[in-house]
C-alpha cells in the first residue's frame, strides 16, 4: 500500500523546489528518460538519509554551472508504477535502491549512486559526487 500522500508532500517539495520534475507514472518515466540529452533521475524516499543527505545534495548540485538537461524524481513507496518502470526498463542490471540517483544520457544510464553510497556521506560530499558526474557526462561538446 502506498504512503499516504499528505505524509509525503513535504518530501516531494524538497526536490520540486529545486526545479526537479515529478515522474509519477510509468509513461512519465518513459517520456523523461527517452528525451534526448541528459537526465538526472532521483528515486526519493521517506528515510532519514533521503531527508538529511540526498535531497539537500541534489539542491546543492543543481547550482553547478554544468547540470543535466532535465532533473526528475520518482517516489519509492508512493509512485509505485513509476518506480517499477524505472527499475525494470531503464535501470536493468542496476540493483534497486532508495534513495538513489542515476544519470542518463540519451536514454542510457551512464552513472548511478546507491543508498549505501548516500548513507555513508554528508550532503556536501554527495553534491560533490553529483557535480563530478554532471561535469563528466553533461558538459556540452562542440561538434
Amino acid at each position: 500500500m502506498p504512503y499516504p500522500e499528505p505524509l509525503i508532500i513535504p518530501m516531494r517539495e524538497d526536490l520540486t523546489k529545486f526545479g526537479v520534475k515529478e515522474a509519477r507514472t510509468a509513461a512519465d518515466v518513459d517520456t523523461v528518460i527517452n528525451a534526448s540529452g541528459t537526465v538526472l533521475m532521483i528515486t526519493n524516499s521517506v528515510c532519514g538519509c533521503a531527508a538529511g543527505k540526498a535531497r539537500p545534495a541534489v539542491g546543492m548540485a543543481l547550482q553547478n554551472a554544468v547540470k543535466p538537461d532535465t532533473a526528475a524524481t520518482v517516489f519509492a513507496g508512493a509512485d509505485v508504477e513509476a518506480v517499477a518502470r524505472l527499475r525494470a526498463q531503464h535501470l536493468q542490471g542496476v540493483p534497486p535502491s532508495s534513495p538513489s540517483m542515476a544519470l542518463f544520457r540519451d536514454g542510457k544510464v551512464v552513472w548511478a549512486l546507491h543508498r549505501f553510497e548516500i548513507e555513508s556521506r554528508q550532503a556536501p560530499e554527495i553534491a560533490a559526487l553529483l557535480t563530478d558526474a554532471f561535469n563528466r557526462f553533461c558538459a556540452k561538446t562542440s561538434a
